[in-house]
């Protein structure tokens, strides 16, 4: 996709006054017949310089007409945010229901089947679903709460981090985000640490690399 046909779809999309939007890019997964047909030279591979332009020309266009890019890749009108994706992203528990749905209760993620009819047996037959469970830590629930928020215009809450988590970890995360600050990819607001513009090109590198580590 050009870049004039992304502006010439973005139009549309302001054409059409929608209030939400999502806008993900494009991850080549292994074993996909998209992988193949790029192994096979019949697709042209991601061209991650053009994907950072677009995102970059995404970013410019939004606020023009009127949308908030309060999560990285999801853009709304007048505040009309995706309420269960939000509490995902600001680590409030949530339940999924049906095959393959996932759900949080703030201590552990559960995983329901994924098969159709396993699902629907295991309700009839044993009144119960079938799902698999994970106990998080407490770096781990730490971790997701990093990858997460820091994606959102609210960022994260470093008194939130101070009240689940502890002073010390506040600490460590203020002095490991300051060479991201002084690249201009992160800023501290109000005890909050959020991306910049700039910074959101490299959300998953960011939160990596500010990830705490199991002793």
């Amino acid at each position: 996709l050009s870049n004039l046909a992304w502006l010439e779809n973005l139009n549309k999309m302001q054409e059409l006054r929608i209030p939400h939007f999502s806008a993900y890019a494009l991850t080549v997964e292994e074993g996909t017949a998209l992988q193949h047909h790029i192994q096979q030279k019949k697709q042209s591979p991601i061209d991650n310089e053009q994907t950072a332009q677009q995102f970059e020309l995404l970013m410019d266009y939004a606020p023009a007409f009127g949308f908030e890019q309060y999560e990285i890749s999801n853009f709304a009108s007048e505040k009309q945010y995706a309420l269960h994706n939000t509490h995902y992203w600001k680590g409030v528990p949530y339940l999924g229901i049906g095959p393959s749905a996932h759900s949080f209760d703030g201590q552990e993620r559960r995983s329901n089947i994924a098969n159709n009819s396993a699902y629907l047996k295991s309700i009839f037959n044993h009144q119960q679903l079938d799902c698999s469970i994970e106990v998080l830590t407490e770096h781990q629930k730490l971790n997701e709460y990093l990858m997460t928020s820091l994606r959102t215009i609210w960022g994260c809450d470093l008194n939130k981090i101070e009240q689940e988590w502890g002073a010390q970890e506040v600490a460590i995360l203020k002095k490991e985000s300051q060479i991201f600050m002084e690249k201009n990819w992160m800023t501290l607001e109000e005890q909050s640490i959020k991306l910049t513009k700039e910074g959101r090109l490299f959300a998953d590198h960011i939160a990596s690399e500010l990830f705490f580590v199991e002793e």
